[in-house]
């Protein structure tokens, strides 16, 4: 166990944190040089293309130092805040942290929020300045920066270029330097938390664990914590870049089980496995339940398609912690299921692997909250879809959630900051100075305001440095009305939202404009509407494709042209009698764009 290190790198996103792991496989001899490419670890296809990472990656390494052999287990993680959770669990198996900061752009939001992630669990950080072979690195300023947030000597920061691989044998001698080896008692008996697994279609679904104590061998007879099942441990290994088979795991490994399960309800991230035989007394704790931000529903585009959609999403599950669902029907959309997503990216990322993973076509409507109805008989019903709001004449009153909501930034961000909370609805009660240049604003306000654009906007005016995060405190009473949005006098209920009175003109008028953008033009003029219960209070219109029917009359009498035409009217309103109009998977995205 004392040559057992387990460590993870955390960063804000784009710091490059995937090129250094690339540099540490390298250096420790892990990978041939067919297997080397860049950002080896980001093995999902929407990564690469976007240059993120999504998922959590464990790998591990052999490291040869003083004539002694060290197994270091890397867990490379997401940036975006989005992805948060995955870092949260990575952290909550590992002693160490390395935390890179890029000398171009200094300590950023998410940098802050992970860093106290990885100091409430108490590991051992050790910084890196990346980038430093860059001719705009400002490496002198950027220490000022990092010791005043850690507290740590000058020398401790390692110099380091993850292009080059300048500094990744420092970083290196660091690791087994500096992060201490994991304590657990190998007699005790066994104890090991999931942080993670995957589903494969051949051999069920494969739990990734960190042994906190005792040991485990192939064809032993385990049971999960939480859930009670029981299973026999088929196979046990390590994660290299490929699953390596080992008869005998121990206090401190980072491995995988596979043991033919095929429910994905059955594996949850944060359970203990103990033996079936010497149990341990109690489950490891440390997880905290992650908190969706957005709610939207996910439909699929065939209505026969929903069984296969429902497992599509069970099985993303099991690879994304963070999601939730529930089943939920809509009278334009049919069966579908209410999801929660911890952001606006991740909404959009879950919508692309669904597509590319499953081959599932969704339609996604416009994402909100939940809240509480009273009704003048004394009832209260939870609405967490704006269809199922009672009639307007039975409400007494609607209260939404608030929030507490801090945000970390820059003291020059302030101002604009300020004026983007109060916009929301929101009131600022708190405003303290970290330290010279960094602020930490406490706001008051709605959680339906900062589920659409809240996070996009905030960012955008921060230029990307500003950490948020947020807790419940109550729900309130609020003037909610309910937006409906006709198309030529039909409900479309997916496009329903409940939104303040003070914003229901302004975001009426934009959605009416943005889908006459979008919808395509018919053999008939169609009506986009916006509506508070009978009251219309925008409108736009798609006009008519015309056809030129009076193309093939040479000269004539214009007799025979208005002829051609009237027919072409009398036609024309026939066909908007029964015309039903198709609305584009964008429209339903583009609501969440406005600006």
């Amino acid at each position: 166990m004392k040559n057992i290190r387990n460590f993870c790198i955390i960063a804000h996103i784009d710091h490059g944190k995937s090129t250094l792991a690339d540099r540490l496989l390298e250096k420790t001899n892990t990978l041939s040089d067919r297997e080397l490419h860049d950002q080896v670890l980001d093995n999902m296809e929407l990564e690469k293309e976007r240059g993120i990472t999504i998922k959590s990656h464990a790998i591990q390494m052999e490291y040869f130092f003083e004539g002694e052999k060290y197994i270091l287990n890397l867990i490379d993680t997401p940036g975006h805040v989005d992805f948060s959770y995955e870092v949260s669990r990575a952290i909550s198996a590992c002693e160490g942290a390395l935390l890179v900061i890029d000398a171009t752009q200094g300590i950023q939001a998410q940098t802050i929020s992970n860093l106290y992630l990885a100091v409430d669990h108490n590991l051992e950080i050790i910084p890196v300045l990346n980038k430093m072979d860059m001719p705009n690195a400002m490496g002198e300023e950027v220490k000022d920066q990092i010791i005043d947030l850690l507290g740590c000597k000058r020398d401790d920061i390692i110099e380091a270029s993850a292009r080059t691989g300048m500094g990744v044998e420092r970083i290196l001698h660091d690791i087994v330097k500096k992060i201490p080896p994991p304590s657990g008692d190998p007699d005790a008996p066994l104890q090991a938390l999931i942080f993670d697994s995957v589903f494969n279609p051949f051999r069920g679904i494969i739990a990734y664990y960190r042994i906190v104590n005792g040991s485990i061998r192939k064809g032993d007879h385990v049971k999960f914590f939480n859930t009670g099942r029981e299973y026999e441990a088929d196979e046990i290994g390590v994660l290299k870049l490929r699953l390596v088979p080992r008869d005998y795991m121990g206090a401190g490994d980072v491995g995988y089980i596979i043991s033919g399960i095929k429910d994905s309800s059955e594996v949850r991230v944060g359970d203990t496995i103990t033996h079936v035989e010497r149990p341990c007394s109690s489950a490891i704790s440390g997880f905290e339940e992650v908190k969706p931000m957005v709610f939207a529903g996910v439909y699929p585009v065939d209505a026969d398609d929903y069984e296969d959609l429902k497992s599509s999403i069970e099985k993303l599950r099991l690879n994304d912690a963070s999601l939730s669902f529930e089943p939920e029907s809509s009278a334009a959309l049919g069966f579908g299921f209410r999801c929660g997503f911890l952001g606006l990216l991740h909404m959009e990322i879950v919508q692309e692997r669904l597509d590319r993973e499953f081959d599932m076509d969704v339609i996604t409507t416009v994402p909100n909250v939940s809240y509480k109805v009273f009704t003048k008989k004394g009832e209260v019903i939870d609405v967490h879809n704006p269809s199922g709001l009672p009639p307007v004449t039975s409400i007494e009153r609607i209260e939404e959630p608030y929030i507490i909501a801090q945000i970390i930034t820059k003291s020059e961000f302030v101002g604009p900051i300020m004026k983007l909370c109060i916009d929301k609805r929101g009131t600022i009660k708190n405003q303290v100075y970290l330290t010279r240049d960094r602020v930490e604003l406490t706001s008051e306000m709605p959680l339906a305001e900062i589920v659409f654009d809240f996070y996009d906007r905030l960012k955008s005016i921060s230029r990307g440095y500003a950490s948020f995060d947020y807790y419940y405190t109550s729900y309130r009473e609020s003037d909610l009305v309910r937006l409906d949005i006709l198309l030529n006098g039909e409900m479309v209920d997916a496009l329903s939202t409940l939104t303040h009175r003070s914003h229901a003109y302004e975001f009426g008028r934009k959605i009416c404009q943005k889908l006459k953008e979008l919808i395509p033009r018919q053999q008939f003029e169609i009506a986009i509407q916006a509506a508070i219960g009978a009251k219309i209070i925008a409108r736009e219109t798609v006009k008519a494709v015309r056809k030129d029917v009076t193309a093939k009359c040479y000269g004539g009498d214009i007799t025979r042209k208005r002829k051609l035409l009237e027919k072409q009217k009398r036609g024309k309103k026939r066909m908007r009698q029964i015309g039903n109009v198709q609305v584009p998977q964008q429209a339903f995205l583009a609501v969440l764009k406005l600006d």
